[in-house]
């Protein structure tokens, strides 16, 4: 195995689309570990992706009325727009969809099925749906899913079955004999008193009665269990089971497989045992890390209503606060390998804290003061003290810091080793008094060195930050006239680097400071109005479904039904919802106000045929005459228009 090499997998997301910051949290970490491993010039590949096959799925495909993929689709490309907003940097993105993908996994069931460790057999038990995992009885926590605590399913259906009974030694003998391999510690006892211990079973990893999965080859009326296709995307991604598979050869083993603590049983039990099969080598490290825990819910004093007031979408949050904001609190606030919790308030805090007061003050103190004393000009150094050597020998030292937490996966400390220097040199401000001595002229070389120690330790400060908040670093670089793009490595992240008479522009605020609780109250103000407005467009879109009493044949053949040529479509401006549609019946023209401009554009609809009841009471909706309205079929979000099935002459009665 090359050292130089970093592989680093995050889990591959459901995509449910309703992303949080939590849904964040495991792959900004990610990202940071990924980038420090690429700035100590290592050969890195970062792994993220989707997993999008299984019951949750499928039902909620059916729900909505659309195929799976259709349903997949915009979610993962939501996923995407989120991961370039918070500067992701992965190498690969995987669909559990993608055609290469689905081949290989195929081939590794085949392979797995003819070395004898999956059989044919009959599974009768209990599935958790959203957790798409299987329990025994005596797994159940009062009868519910113990990791998600919602009910399960019992079921019975032909099944393949996995012998993952017969791992169960070995998986115990890795545990012992690589104790880095799961990490945290704690994670390890949990695993063993709670799983193996107990008594492994065989895993079912097939499927009838779902559809939305990968077929079994040689028997194609079963899925592949869904944990086994998303476990394996950290192969085949980089190509193993197919032609190419130089990348599988150049990364694996993984070198970090992060994980929330909820799926540290799959990749530390079910991900090993498969490996052992196959006769592929483990992952040096899983680290199952704890949850971002969302708090801070108020209660609506005028309303008496429990309303949630924190900000938890990532892009409004970046929108508000910006990327290296969110990037900062993530990888800081969460005490790594346990639960973390956010709320309004603790972000804010952190930004005035660490990013604003210390960093943001320290550059822009420093800059003002060389711009106040030398015109801009960086003023080389002359004796340094013991003060000065104090101050040096830690600039020097926070790089080894950092990498030493880095190393054991520790970035909330790392990213304290960084701090620790600012807040070291706003302290030698301090310590020197910069606005004393530059009224002394005998102190002129003093102030010199001053100025240039501390610049040092910003430039310094800003290239160790790099990994962690990606926009900021460059801005404080460049005040230095430093392109900041050119420093990709750690080689200048020493003492000594600056030259003397570069100009040094006076820095803008790189962090400006926030009012907290003006913050706090306006948030608070707009969630609440959000609610309202949610509760508002629920009341007036909701439909109550009546019974309707039985009619006539004589009350049917009241209703005339025409067909209609939709000539023009045009959007009602007081309405967001409304199209005013021009309809000829052949010997006359209609308009009607239809509310389908969520579901169609104006040139999807002129030129259609569609189904109008004619004989319906004329009425102004938005100022426009409606005369008719237009037959749709609707199912969840989904809404279409009923069309002849072949072309029929404009205004042919329907019946």
């Amino acid at each position: 195995m090359e050292n130089n090499k970093f592989y680093i997998t995050t889990p591959i997301y459901y995509p449910s689309g309703n992303w949080h910051i939590g849904h964040c949290y495991t792959t900004v970490v990610c990202d940071a570990l990924a980038r420090f491993n690429r700035m100590l010039k290592k050969d890195v590949f970062f792994l993220t992706g989707t997993d999008e096959h299984g019951q949750k799925i499928e039902k909620k495909a059916q729900e909505k009325g659309l195929t799976p993929i259709e349903f997949i689709n915009p979610l993962v490309s939501g996923l995407k727009d989120i991961w370039k907003e918070l500067d992701i940097s992965y190498d690969k993105f995987i669909r559990t969809t993608d055609d290469y993908h689905v081949k290989a996994v195929q081939s590794i069931f085949k392979k797995l099925y003819d070395k004898g460790e999956i059989y044919k057999s009959t599974y009768e038990g209990w599935y958790c749906t959203p957790c798409e995992s299987f329990w025994t009885e005596s797994q159940l926590v009062d009868g519910k899913c113990p990791d998600c605590g919602r009910p399960v399913q019992k079921g019975k259906e032909e099944s393949y079955f996995f012998r993952l009974s017969k791992y169960a030694d070995k998986i115990l003998k890795l545990y012992e004999d690589n104790p880095e391999f799961l990490q945290p510690k704690s994670r390890v006892n949990e695993m063993v008193n709670n799983f193996i211990k107990p008594g492994l079973q065989d895993l079912c990893v097939s499927r009838t009665t779902i559809k939305w999965g990968i077929p079994v080859t040689f028997d194609e009326k079963h899925t592949v269990y869904v944990w086994v296709d998303a476990l394996t995307n950290y192969i085949t991604a980089l190509g193993f089971g197919t032609e190419n598979d130089e990348l599988y050869k150049k990364y694996w083993p993984a070198n970090v497989q992060m994980v929330g603590k909820e799926i540290v049983r799959f990749h530390t039990i079910i991900w090993p045992a498969i490996l052992m099969a196959l006769d592929i080598p483990m992952p040096e490290k899983v680290y199952g890390h704890g949850w971002l825990l969302i708090g801070g819910d108020k209660l609506s004093k005028s309303k008496g209503e429990n309303i949630k007031t924190e900000i938890t979408d990532p892009k409004e949050l970046v929108d508000r606060y910006g990327c290296d904001a969110l990037r900062y609190f993530l990888l800081r606030e969460i005490p790594f390998g346990n639960d973390g919790v956010y709320t309004n308030e603790s972000l804010l805090k952190r930004i005035n804290g660490d990013l604003s007061n210390d960093l943001g003050n320290l550059v822009s103190r420093t800059t003002a003061m060389i711009n106040q004393y030398f015109g801009g000009e960086l003023p080389a150094p002359t004796e340094y003290t013991s003060l000065d050597n104090e101050v040096i020998a830690l600039a020097n030292g926070t790089l080894s810091s950092v990498k030493s937490y880095i190393d054991a996966i520790d970035v909330p400390t790392a990213l304290g080793e960084i701090f620790k220097l600012v807040q070291r040199a706003n302290k030698y401000i301090d310590e020197t008094e910069p606005w004393k001595i530059s009224k002394l002229p005998e102190m002129r070389e003093r102030l010199q060195t001053v100025m240039y120690v501390l610049s040092e330790c910003i430039r310094i400060s800003a290239i160790l930050l790099k990994p962690f908040i990606t926009k900021a670093p460059d801005k404080i670089l460049a005040f230095y006239k430093i392109d900041g793009t050119l420093e990709n490595t750690f080689d200048n992240a020493y003492f000594g680097v600056l030259k003397p008479g570069v100009m040094v522009e006076k820095a803008t605020p790189v962090f400006p400071r926030i009012d907290v609780n003006k913050e706090i109250q306006e948030i608070e103000k707009m969630m609440v109005e959000r609610h309202k407005k949610a509760v508002q467009e629920k009341k007036e879109t909701e439909k109550v479904e009546e019974k309707l009493p039985d009619i006539s044949i004589d009350d049917f053949f009241k209703t005339q039904l025409k067909v209609a040529l939709v000539k023009n479509c045009e959007t009602i401006e007081k309405s967001n919802k409304l199209y005013k549609l021009t309809l000829s019946l052949g010997d006359e023209e209609r308009t009607v106000a239809s509310g389908l401009r969520k579901y169609y554009t104006p040139e999807e609809l002129i030129g259609k045929k569609v189904i109008l009841v004619a004989n319906l009471k004329p009425a102004k909706l938005c100022g426009v005459l409606s005369e008719g309205m237009v037959l749709c079929a609707e199912r969840g979000d989904k809404v279409v228009l009923i069309s002849p099935e072949t072309d029929m002459p404009e205004g042919s009665v329907v019946g």
